[in-house]
């Protein structure tokens, strides 16, 4: 790793010998200058080369490239112990996290390792938090910088196994793999479609955000790390990921692309591919709530900016699906319209966020088209995903 230009000044000050070698030059540059000024006034060529000669040493030492010997937490930056800045997030020093390769393959044309060299570092604040037992255990609050996945994957091109029968890219999700075994899933729309974008990365650096009271040090991370900032339980935050697979969710459900009316009385709840129940209305012990938007499409743009009401889906699945690892790493969710118009959501996407960006289910009875539910993802930018005319939703932690 290559130091700062401070850094650089600062190591090679650290050396005594050099240190002593400065001085001894400096100490015969103003001697040497002294003897220009009132020996030999005219030797302003002398004179020239003499602050010549310093300009070269101090660059020399500013700019020589050195190699140190890396460690498991190479410091990158020092922290801003005067709080010379506003900013609340440099206070401790920036560690380097060990980068591996990693690899891009599933539904694409152009898989392959990923060239990070070229790719804008991002950065984003996070409270991590594990389960523990039926509990949950905070482990540290960091600031992370890394590469996100909107970039990473951008230049890679599609090659969705279902095209033919349904293009739309939102039925589409990644898994993400370390070299321990470990999985999380994530789906395109937390990568492509949310109101933030660049909050999904591969984590290159990391700084403690300490209390400045109690000065806790949490432990530091060695290895990359996959960061999700917008979860609450940060089980999907795994160490030194080495593969990402993309893929488009495995179910078959028949497409009638513009059917009219489109309409479903009741919604049907599948685990597992399992049916547990239907809906013939909002349940009413769910409290409802209203959510203001800008409503606004990606193809036809704004559609409205009335407010959206219906109950959480957080809310309904609370005591349907067990909230564990598993599921927050990999649950994914599949909600489908009567026309085969479908969408993927995971488990933490609908169920485990730190930002209350509710995903809403709406029913209303009185609708004979587009109804009676419909979803509104609120965590969204565009209304590609807020799906109306539902008839199914499938839930499973086994995609393979």
């Amino acid at each position: 790793m290559k130091l700062t230009t401070k850094g650089k000044t600062r190591y090679f000050l650290s050396n005594l010998a050099l240190l002593n070698k400065i001085n001894n030059f400096v100490y015969d540059m103003h001697a040497y200058t002294y003897r220009i000024f009132f020996a030999k006034p005219n030797s302003m060529r002398q004179l020239k080369l003499t602050f010549g000669a310093v300009l070269m040493l101090l660059f020399a030492v500013a700019c020589n490239r050195i190699d140190i010997p890396k460690s498991e937490n190479q410091t990158l930056s020092e922290a801003d112990t005067l709080d010379a800045t506003n900013d609340f997030y440099d206070n401790a020093k920036t560690y380097n996290l060990a980068l591996h390769d990693l690899v891009v393959e599933g539904e694409i044309v152009n898989p392959g390792k990923v060239d990070f060299s070229d790719l804008p570092l991002h950065q984003v604040i996070v409270k991590e938090t594990v389960l523990d037992g039926n509990s949950d255990r905070f482990v540290g609050a960091y600031k992370y910088e890394g590469y996100s996945l909107y970039d990473l994957l951008n230049t890679r091109h599609l090659n969705k196994k279902n095209a033919a029968s349904f293009n739309p890219i939102i039925d589409l999700f990644v898994e993400i793999e370390n070299a321990e075994g470990e999985k999380a899933v994530i789906s395109w729309g937390e990568i492509y479609y949310p109101n933030h974008l660049h909050e999904i990365m591969i984590a290159t650096k990391v700084t403690r955000i300490v209390p400045s009271k109690t000065n806790e040090l949490w432990e530091l991370p060695t290895n990359s790390r996959l960061i999700l900032s917008s979860d609450l339980i940060t089980e999907r935050n795994i160490s030194n990921p080495t593969k990402i697979t993309v893929k488009s969710y495995p179910i078959e459900l028949k497409v009638e692309k513009g059917k009219n009316p489109l309409f479903s009385s009741k919604l049907d709840f599948y685990m597992e591919q399992k049916k547990m129940l239907s809906l013939l209305e909002n349940p009413t012990d769910i409290q409802e709530k209203s959510l203001h938007t800008v409503f606004y499409g990606r193809g036809r743009g704004i559609h409205s900016t009335q407010p959206f009401s219906g109950i959480s889906l957080k809310d309904y699945f609370a005591d349907k699906i067990e909230r564990n690892q598993k599921a927050i790493r990999e649950g994914i969710f599949v909600i489908a319209a009567d026309d085969g118009y479908r969408a993927v959501f995971t488990y933490s996407e609908l169920c485990n966020r730190n930002d209350q960006a509710e995903v809403l289910l709406i029913c209303n009875p009185e609708l004979n088209n587009d109804g009676i539910f419909r979803v509104f993802p609120s965590c969204d930018f565009f209304s590609d995903r807020a799906i109306k005319g539902i008839n199914a939703i499938y839930y499973s932690e086994n995609q393979n």
